[in-house]
């Protein structure tokens, strides 16, 4: 069941789309792509979260993200 989210999906778009321009013009290629974004959230978390949370939010997270990957062979 879809998560409902307090923000926008117009305002979750435009940062995608910010993001990813950010991304497209310095032309980095996928994998350093997920090692910078991968360590935006391992810092996000790390200094926004309580260290209690960290964990839960972060096993929540990889759980979100393992379930929003399709399994098509669109590459």
């Amino acid at each position: 069941m879809p998560q409902s989210s307090r923000y926008s999906d117009e305002r979750v778009e435009q940062l995608l789309a910010e993001l990813v321009q950010v991304l497209e013009k310095n032309r980095t290629p996928t994998d350093l792509s997920l090692m910078v974004l991968g360590n935006m959230i391992t810092n996000l978390i790390n200094t926004s979260i309580a260290p209690a949370q960290r964990r839960s939010l972060a096993r929540s997270f990889a759980e979100a993200l393992q379930a929003s990957i399709r399994e098509d062979k669109a590459h």
